[in-house]
């Protein structure tokens, strides 16, 4: 692949996210650069002193879709990919777009990276605040919905399809295109999907309801001033519990609510939010909490917690709740319908040595990616794209590639 391509095809995607879509342009400047704004997370700037001698001889729509400078995460700030077919760029083998297949009939489907908190738990370092992330990626809708359906015909009937990502999926703004083309796979059985609630709405719920069967809300206190410290941002606690009962009540799609138990953040909230959950009637199909363990993961956050328990001991507290308040906390892969099931061949194995191409910017610093087999690798390399690597690979666990310069 020529060094060019991605570049290229940046510029084709904003040519189609702009130009097909029909999408309302909001524009605005900053000290350097005029800046537009598609869909809400699209950002492309352009240097004043270049957008004045363009604007003279090419329309608005051509400057956005080929005179960029940089494409950016509106959220985020960083740099933006696109992801078509047309790229090159497979969509198995990455943690943090794609497609990823645990083994299980539950398929997860990751669209766009990038979120709208700076959680101070933050597994992946999210938010406009990361210190790790260099990179953030946007999936073509069609693209992701026809490696989905390649993966689900391996997996037969009774899938799962479980929307999530490294942020917040709901700031992607081809959902409706994307959930409607995998509803519409025969083997689909249930469409789940994770979110912090902010984006949604009334409309967004009306929207949601024709093809989500259950969403995972994460909800980690009832309390607006912790609610601002846990989430490192504004944080509208009154929209997001709003936006739950909404759910609960007055929609067919089920509510699962998944806090994240920090000790000695959110231990007086735990009860509470079991209390919530229960009196606005979460759980109509499945388990109506999701009370999870927080877990030290090497890229995540690490908030200064009082104590970091066992899952022996996180399980203890789990039960002592179930018996107080008379609600299944302790979940297992049953209670969801989740079994094993045949795994989408893998071409890569551990030790193997590869020489590629890097064909774009990896998620993280000291990360590139390449292309090798049908599915993309994630190399650790300080090389740049349009160079070739030669690694080894390192890990290959779930069908997510790691590998290594030599």
């Amino acid at each position: 692949m020529p060094a060019f391509t991605i570049s290229f095809l940046q510029f084709k995607a904003i040519a189609k996210c702009q130009l097909e879509k029909m999408v309302k342009i909001v524009e605005y400047e900053d000290t350097n650069d005029k800046i537009f704004l598609l869909r809400n997370i699209v950002e492309v700037r352009i240097s004043k002193k270049r957008y004045e001698k363009f604007a003279r001889k090419y329309t608005k729509e051509h400057i956005i879709s080929f005179k960029a400078d940089r494409i950016l995460n509106h959220f985020t700030h960083r740099p933006l990919i696109f992801i078509t077919r047309e790229s090159g760029i497979p969509l198995l083998g990455h943690p943090a777009f794609g497609i990823i297949d645990r083994g299980t009939n539950l398929i997860q489907v990751r669209p766009v990276t990038g979120c709208n908190l700076n959680c101070i738990f933050c597994s992946v370092d999210e938010g406009r605040k990361s210190k790790t992330r260099k990179t953030d990626y946007i999936v073509e809708p069609e693209y992701l919905a026809e490696v989905f359906n390649e993966v689900a015909s391996v997996k037969g009937e009774g899938v799962e399809a479980h929307i999530d990502g490294q942020g917040e999926p709901l700031l992607y703004p081809y959902m409706e295109e994307l959930l409607a083309r995998i509803k519409k796979n025969a083997n689909v059985s249930v469409v789940s999907m994770q979110t912090n609630g902010i984006p949604l709405s009334e409309r967004k719920l009306e929207m949601l309801e024709k093809f989500v069967t259950r969403i995972n809300l994460s909800l980690n206190t009832l309390e607006e001033r912790k609610a601002d410290l846990i989430h490192g941002a504004k944080y509208p606690l009154k929209h997001v519990l709003k936006i739950a009962e909404m759910i609960a009540k007055n929609s067919k799609i089920d509510l699962l609510i998944a806090p994240i138990w920090l000790p000695g953040y959110n231990d007086d909230d735990i009860p509470k939010i079991i209390e919530f959950a229960l009196d606005i009637g979460a759980g109509k199909r499945f388990p109506p909490l999701g009370i999870q363990k927080f877990i030290k993961y090497k890229t995540g956050r690490k908030p200064k917690l009082r104590r970091y328990d066992s899952f022996k001991d996180f399980y203890k507290r789990l039960e002592a709740l179930e018996d107080e308040y008379g609600v299944k906390l302790i979940l297992r892969r049953e209670d969801f319908g989740i079994e094993r099931r045949k795994r989408v061949h893998s071409p890569l194995k551990k030790g193997e040595r590869h020489r590629a191409r890097i064909v774009a910017d990896g998620r993280t610093h000291g990360e590139m990616l390449c292309v090798v087999k049908e599915r993309v690798v994630t190399v650790i390399t300080n090389k740049n794209v349009g160079d070739f690597v030669d690694f080894e690979i390192t890990r290959t666990k779930d069908g997510l590639f790691l590998g290594v310069e030599r």
